[in-house]
């Protein structure tokens, strides 16, 4: 008896180191692959031009990930999960709106310069819910001692790619709307991209732009530099005319006949259209997108799963070839963001206090809130019981740092680019200690949630 309580608390300890290094090690390992890609880009070293980089963040859109998703999401998706996981892309709705609450608290105690008030909100609601948590998920389930059970891998990446086509969609819509340069600032930003104007080679493109939307250059529209809906819905401006070009939001011709004013489309009515017609939403269709619907379609049919998914399956060797092809994306994604790294911080005009108050708000405050929003949707049974994955699934939705994909929208809306730049490099780098800490927490906290 004597020996028994020594025993006790020496298999406590030892439970508790497991526990530690089971968390810990899996972002240990998804560093390593950063570092890695960093010392290949680094200016000085220059083993890997950024060339490659570049042509590796294009495989990983257009190829890797849409095979991932495919693969995984197909295998595991049914009418039935579908029902159970409709919290998944909901969860994703609520980070989205606690992060702009957030990001408006931010604005209020640190005051950053007015034109990036809208921006501090987008940095600090819209986080990754793509490819860093599919390299998470990876690296966590390649553990040997995983804490998630058999078919570890392929829930995580089914849930993760559940989530991704309501993240994109508000990216290429609400996103891309609110990034646009604020009107009483337009000269200001105008005069900083003109240089935009000119033919730019792919070389001096930063890899942040690239990172998550390969040829982004190409998909500049008449309007996408300029601050559209303000100048729509803004009836009254002092912006001169030869500033702002006519829009042509006549309701109709004075002379024509009553008949016809009457039936004429009202001018609030009009200005949506006008707004919903610039929105980019046909980017929404992107690969990775693809790949989800069509593994959505092809999981909820019995009959079309049987021929692609399975021992059995007659089109198994397609599958199969493709699961070859997903295994690059996770070491891929982390030898882009070593690369985007590698190119270090750019100058920004944000401040020190903002992007510190981004920071601690992404990084630490919004996972406090995303705990109390998971614990109570068990509470009230909302969650697949007995799925610890799916609920970690759901708490690394609110602890992952911005999304690179922002930076591809700032330069696209010629918006802070550079301020984006800078944010991002600062929150990947300190998303290194803070998701160290979560991921122990979270690991503690899934006995209990």
């Amino acid at each position: 008896m004597p020996g028994y309580m020594p025993a006790l608390y020496e298999n406590k300890m030892t439970s508790s180191g497991e526990n530690l290094l089971t968390a810990i090690v899996p972002l240990m390992k998804l560093l390593s692959l950063t570092v890695i890609g960093l010392v290949l880009a680094h200016p000085k070293a220059q083993m890997i031009p950024r060339a490659t980089f570049r042509l590796l963040s294009k495989l990983v859109f257009a190829l890797f990930l849409p095979c991932l998703i495919f693969t995984e999401l197909g295998q595991s998706i049914t009418l039935q999960n579908i029902a159970l996981w409709w919290f998944i892309p909901v969860n994703v709705l609520f980070s989205t709106v606690i992060g702009c609450f957030l990001g408006v608290a931010v604005v209020l105690i640190c005051r950053p310069s007015p034109q990036f008030n809208r921006f501090t909100v987008i940095m600090t609601a819209f986080g990754n819910t793509g490819n860093l948590p599919l390299a998470i998920v990876g690296s966590v389930c390649h553990t040997k001692h995983s804490p998630f059970g058999p078919h570890c891998h392929s829930r995580g990446v089914a849930y993760v790619s559940f989530a991704q086509w309501v993240a994109v969609i508000l990216v290429y819509t609400l996103v891309y709307h609110m990034m646009e340069p604020p009107m009483q600032y337009y000269e200001i930003v105008e005069e900083g991209t003109e240089i935009e104007e000119h033919p730019i080679s792919d070389v001096s493109i930063p890899l942040l732009v690239e990172a998550e939307w390969p040829g982004i250059e190409e998909k500049e529209t008449e309007h996408s530099k300029t601050p559209f809906v303000a100048r729509i819905f803004n009836s009254i401006s002092s912006i001169s005319q030869t500033t702002f070009p006519d829009l042509d939001l006549a309701e109709g011709n004075s002379s024509s006949p009553r008949s016809i004013r009457c039936l004429a489309e009202p001018r609030v009515v009009r200005r949506i259209r006008i707004v919903a017609e610039q929105t980019p939403v046909q980017h929404v269709l992107q690969p990775p997108t693809l790949a989800s619907l069509l593994a959505i379609i092809i999981g909820m049919v019995p009959q079309l799963k049987a021929f692609f998914f399975g021992y059995d399956a007659p089109l198994s060797f397609i599958t199969d070839s493709l699961e070859i092809l997903a295994g690059a994306m996770v070491p891929s994604v982390m030898l882009i963001l070593g690369g985007m790294l590698s190119e270090g911080p750019k100058e920004s005009t944000l401040g020190l206090r903002t992007t510190i108050g981004i920071t601690v708000a992404r990084l630490l405050v919004l996972p406090l809130c995303g705990i109390g929003v998971v614990a109570l949707a068990d509470k009230l049974h909302l969650l697949v019981q007995g799925d610890a994955m799916y609920r970690f699934v759901l708490l690394l939705q609110y602890t992952t740092p911005s999304a690179i994909l922002l930076g591809a929208i700032a330069s696209l809306r010629g918006y802070a680019v550079k301020e984006a730049s800078a944010l991002l490099f600062w929150q990947h780098v300190f998303a290194l200690f803070s998701l160290s800490l979560y991921i122990v927490i979270y690991f503690k906290l899934l006995a209990y949630i």
